[in-house]
């Protein structure tokens, strides 16, 4: 659920109030992600970290890379390290490597 929480602020989604509890933050993914809530009561397009499927899948997943190679720059040897990963076509490879970015650069920030 961290992590789902830290691609959701990296990808800058809104935040706003769960709709069964108002004390847990649910984010809006927009037209970012197409995506149903078939599993949870929010609005469309709203989702709890743990209802949000980036490791799980790729339609969740490559709008957060095209995001990561935006916000690489020519130096950068995490972004080499998503585009190797992305070779082996194994999400289970590539959804850490992704998250290791995400926690560097907001690091270096």
């Amino acid at each position: 659920m961290e992590d789902n929480k830290l691609i959701a602020e990296f990808m800058g989604f809104p935040q706003q109030s769960d709709v069964v509890d108002d004390r847990t933050t649910a984010y809006y993914i927009g037209d970012v992600i197409k995506a149903t809530n078939e599993n949870n009561q929010n609005e469309d397009n709203v989702f709890h970290p743990d209802d949000m499927m980036f490791d799980s899948s790729w339609d969740w997943l490559m709008p957060v890379i095209s995001k990561c190679r935006i916000e690489s720059n020519s130096e950068d040897d995490y972004w080499g390290g998503i585009y190797y990963t992305l070779e082996e076509c194994d999400i289970d490879i590539t959804y850490p490597t992704v998250i290791e970015f995400i926690k560097r650069t907001k690091k270096s920030i």
